[in-house]
Order: C-alpha cells, then structure tokens, then sequence
C-alpha cells in the first residue's frame, strides 16, 4: 500500500505550484481557501505571518520600504499639534514634601555564655566522636559542623560506622512513562465496512487522528444515514468543525441504530451544536452524546436550547457538556435525572400486571 502510494505521488512531484496558482481566476482562488479552511481550521499548516487574511482589495500604491513608514510616522508625530489642557498647569506646589523619619540603628550585641572551668576543658579537650555523641543526646545536630561530624561518623579502617547513621534517604527509582500509542484503527478500511454495514462492526474509534479530511468525515456521517449496527461512534480529538457537526446532526435525523456519539475536544462552535441539538428533538434512540470541550463555549442561548430539548427528549440518559450558566444546568440536570428514572422504571422485570410503562409513569408524576 506504501509503495503504491509513492509511485501515485511521483508523478506530481515535476508539477510546477506556482504555475497553477497564477492561472487560476479570483473565484478559483476563493474556493480553493475555502477548501483549505475546512482542512485546516487553526492554519497550523501555514507560517505564523501568513495566516492572517486580507482585510482590503485595494491595489498597493508602490512598493513597501519601512524606513519610509517611519519616517513618515515620526514626521506626522513632530508636526501633530498636542491638544490644550482645558486647566493649564500653574507649576505652583501645594503641601510638605514627605520626609522618611530616621529609626535608630539598633546594634546588635550576642550574648556571652559562660561556662563552669570544668565544662570548658572538657568540651576543648573533647574528640569529634563524643561531640558528636554529646549533641545526640541533646537533640542538637547544629551544634556539630559537617567536618565533625564527617570524622565523628568514620570507623578506624576508613569506612563509615552503620550505627551513627540512621537517616539515610535513598532515591527511588522513576517508572518511565511512554507517549500513548497511536489510534491503530484504518480509516478507509472502516468507511467501507460502514457503507457496506458490516454486522460485526458495532463500534467505531476515531479518536485523536487529526490527519482526517473534512470530506472524508463527511462520508462517514454519509454512511452513517443508513447503518443499523454501529452502536457507538466517537469522534473526539479529530478537529472537526461546523460542517461535521452539521452532516452529524442530518444523520441523527436519519439513523435509528445508533446508541452513543462522542465529539469532544473538537472546533464545533455555536452553529454546529445548535444543529446538533435540534436533530435530538425528533431521535428517541440515542442515549449518550458529548460534545463538551469546544473551541470556545458555546453560549447562553445554546446551553438554554440544550436544556429545552433535554426536558423534550426521554432517550438521553447521559449528557457530556460542562454547562456555564446555572439556570440550563439545573434544568439539564432535572430532565437527566427523569430520563434516567425512564430507563430505570422500563427495564425492571415485573409481572405483566404490575409493570409501569412510560406513559403511565409521566401521568404519575403529573398527579
């Protein structure tokens, strides 16, 4: 397959890019940046000063010297005429200049310990080993330096004396931890089984491949429409935008199989989770969707809509979105904790006479 795919990519290595580019016409031009746009949100692709985009058609008037620009704006500067203070500065001063008052040094005077005659010759003619032993058993460490101590600690041989050395810290030896392995998954491979909808796959991963094309993830949510066994599907981490959440939002409106959708971590913004949203309003079957971790928060009006179609959809059990406004997460909160009460009350095993169906549970609660 590699090898194939070189040979596919020599023949366009003697095309010449540039030549291509002048003979296409401004409306080609604008088409192609709205293609790449879409394979590309953040312009990581491009140089950091080529990714802001033109803000003015006009033609330049001569070439750009930027010695020119500043001394043009240096000249405009000395010849702009500063504008009059409406109270003119009469330069009189007016209170006590502040004058630091003076603090008496305090001198510092160590006091003097004296000692009993015995003590002192003791302590003079004293080794380093009973000095050491001596602050042992005082408590006080500092009383001895390191050169003291080095030498109260040592044997005769040479080496150090275990029973002197207590507190020894020993380094503890770090577990590697490795980069998490790329997600293994074929993508083409996987697009094919779903149009083909392949029973044995009921799961799709695409987490973290960012390398997939915009139309590529359009036909996944294309075959999607009409795949009854995948139950999960997870698009987290692919940078994915608006036109996904969109194509995402028309197969919800399709598909009846599907069980969990997973968009986190994406540049869905407002747009795209609206659509989403209103596809959820007419879906009884999914009961887990993410779509928390955005770009950029999605906004009040949004978050009012989720909670709005919450309370309307009785499928939804699990809602992964951090709301930031208090009054659409108590609401989501309250329709989660019902439908999970739903799904709860409509699973218990009970005689055919006792069993309590939706219907009849929402006219309870209403009483």
């Amino acid at each position: 397959m590699a090898l194939s795919f070189k040979k596919d990519l020599e023949k366009y290595k003697e095309i010449d890019e540039d030549e291509i580019l002048n003979n296409l016409s401004e409306q080609e031009l604008k088409q192609l940046e709205t293609a790449l746009e879409e394979m590309d949100p953040e312009n990581a692709l491009l140089p950091a000063s080529m990714r802001q985009k033109d803000h003015t058609v006009k033609a330049a008037t001569g070439p750009y010297s930027r010695e020119k620009l500043l001394s043009f704006l240096e000249k405009e500067a000395l010849e702009y005429k500063d504008r009059d203070d409406v109270v003119s500065f009469s330069g009189e001063r007016k209170g006590k200049a502040f004058v630091p008052k003076q603090r008496p040094i305090e001198s510092r005077q160590e006091d003097v310990t004296t000692l009993d005659p015995e003590l002192e010759e003791a302590l003079s003619s004293a080794t380093d080993t009973e000095l050491c032993d001596l602050a042992a058993i005082l408590g006080v460490h500092t009383l001895v330096t390191s050169t003291q101590s080095y030498d109260g600690t040592s044997s005769k041989d040479g080496g150090y004396n275990n029973e002197y050395i207590s507190d020894v810290v020993k380094g503890e030896k770090m577990n590697p931890v490795f980069d998490e392995p790329p997600n293994p998954t074929n993508v083409d491979d996987t697009l094919q089984r779903i149009k083909n909808n392949d029973a044995a796959l009921t799961e799709v991963n695409l987490n973290n491949i960012k390398n997939i094309p915009i139309p590529t993830l359009k036909e996944f949510a294309k075959a999607m429409e009409r795949n009854t066994h995948v139950k999960k599907f997870s698009l987290a981490a692919t940078r994915s935008n608006d036109p996904i959440a969109v194509a995402m939002s028309e197969m919800l409106k399709e598909n009846k199989s599907l069980r969990s959708l997973n968009l986190e971590s994406n540049f869905i913004t407002s747009a795209g989770a609206a659509a989403l949203v209103d596809s959820l309003r007419d879906n009884d079957t999914l009961t887990e969707i993410k779509i928390d971790n955005q770009r950029q928060q999605l906004g009040t009006s949004v978050e009012m809509e989720m909670a709005k179609m919450l309370e309307d959809n009785n499928s939804i059990v699990k809602f992964g979105y951090h709301f930031c406004q208090q009054g659409p997460r108590a609401r989501a909160a309250a329709a989660i904790t019902k439908n999970n009460d739903l799904s709860k009350n409509t699973h218990t095993h009970h005689h055919s006479s006792d069993r309590v169906t939706i219907t009849q549970y929402i006219i309870l609660q209403s009483d």
